[in-house]
């Protein structure tokens, strides 16, 4: 099975000290009003990968450093073909490494341990971060290449106004995998399970995430997935009460197993997630909630520390060439916000609607956005009170 990715992570304060906080959790503290796209983001299991290139070079120092490219970036985003195809292409050798959470690169680029790396793939949320420790470049425009084949909600996103320092590389949705044969057939959403919580006592798992769960339930009863309201967020957390005998555990990621054999019938997931374990268990089903759900980015940014950063210009270009981004669908199963690269791909993937939901589905979803930090208390003091009862 290709990796898993994982949403629930530690998040780094701007000290070194590290906090317990959720995955998606934004620590700007804003009360604005948002809207369009605010993705989230993904985690996978730690591997590494490179490509021919001496694993031991690196980008500093001689001419050596204008035909190297020190990558770093999440598990199952680029592959010998990929990498290979661009040193083809530009001479310039490719050197991947992988994390498996936004928090352990992060951690890595401020102990001054990633200066090798020219292009890192960092989550929505997380471009902000780093924004926000003066980690980015502005992105010279004039240097880069096919951002205007983009599709319409990756033009302009709330992480980023105008990709002035990211250019989105790979998205996705967070909806319900389940088990049609333990279901009764399809499902269309979280109604479901609250029509069946009598009989559904211990047969689901939900995302080890308060926002993406309190934000599933608000949603569900009609109100905005960053509400900020406390009678809605209060309203959401009773709802959730009402099928907590249904909650088997809350995980982003160890539930894969128990749905494929049957012990579970359905589990909060995200759309790569899904689509992963349905290579391997083709009669499991995924579904965005009718609802509507969130979803999530991730990026191509330039650190300021970048030791190559007209490689990395080259790199960005590479992969927003149609041809290259559609080959890398078709290979990874991974989503592409490049509409010319879509437009490219054969039908049975652009009808893959775990892949790629209609407009109508996406026109109900909304990406995580900050909230007050009160509001953020409150979220959390539900949430403590949801796992522990």
């Amino acid at each position: 099975m290709p990796p898993t990715r994982s949403r629930n992570f530690r998040l780094l304060s701007h000290s070194p000290q590290i906090s317990l906080a959720t995955r998606r959790r934004f620590l700007q503290a804003s009360a604005a009003a948002v809207s369009g796209i605010v993705l989230s983001n993904c985690a996978r299991n730690l591997s590494t990968s490179s490509s021919e290139a001496d694993p031991n070079q690196t980008s500093s120092g001689g001419s050596a450093a204008n035909k190297t490219l020190n990558i770093y970036t999440w598990a199952n985003y680029t592959d010998d073909e990929l990498i290979n195809g661009f040193k083809n292409a530009t001479g310039i050798q490719v050197v991947v490494d992988t994390y498996d959470s936004n928090e352990t690169m992060l951690a890595k680029m401020q102990s001054g341990g990633g200066k090798q790396y020219s292009i890192v793939y960092p989550s929505d949320y997380m471009v902000q971060q780093m924004l926000e420790a003066e980690m980015l470049v502005s992105l010279d425009k004039s240097k880069l290449q096919g951002v205007d084949r983009l599709m319409e909600n990756w033009q302009n996103p709330v992480y980023d106004p105008e990709n002035a320092h990211s250019v989105p590389a790979v998205w996705g949705t967070t909806g319900l995998t389940y088990n049609p044969d333990k279901t009764g057939g399809d499902i269309e959403g979280w109604d479901y399970v609250w029509d069946n919580a009598d009989q559904l006592s211990r047969q689901l798992t939900m995302i080890n995430d308060v926002r993406e769960v309190m934000g599933a339930t608000l949603k569900y009863l009609g109100y905005s997935y960053n509400s900020t309201k406390q009678a809605e967020i209060e309203e959401a957390y009773n709802k959730l009460l009402e099928i907590k005998p249904t909650i088997a555990s809350f995980l982003t990621n160890g539930w894969e197993d128990q749905l494929a054999s049957g012990d579970l019938q359905l589990a909060m997931a995200y759309s790569t997630d899904a689509i992963a374990l349905m290579e391997e268990s083709p009669d499991l089903k995924y579904v965005v909630p009718e609802s509507g759900t969130s979803l999530w980015t991730d990026t191509m940014v330039i650190p300021k520390s970048a030791p190559n950063p007209d490689a990395a210009y080259e790199w960005i270009n590479f992969i927003n060439e149609p041809e290259n981004s559609a080959k890398l669908v078709e290979r990874l199963k991974i989503s592409t916000p490049n509409e010319a690269a879509f437009d490219q791909l054969p039908d049975t993937l652009k009808q893959d609607r775990n892949l790629f939901p209609s407009k109508q589905v996406l026109a109900k979803c909304e990406g995580i956005a900050p909230v007050p930090q009160e509001i953020a208390d409150l979220y959390d003091r539900y949430w403590t009170q949801l796992t522990s009862t």
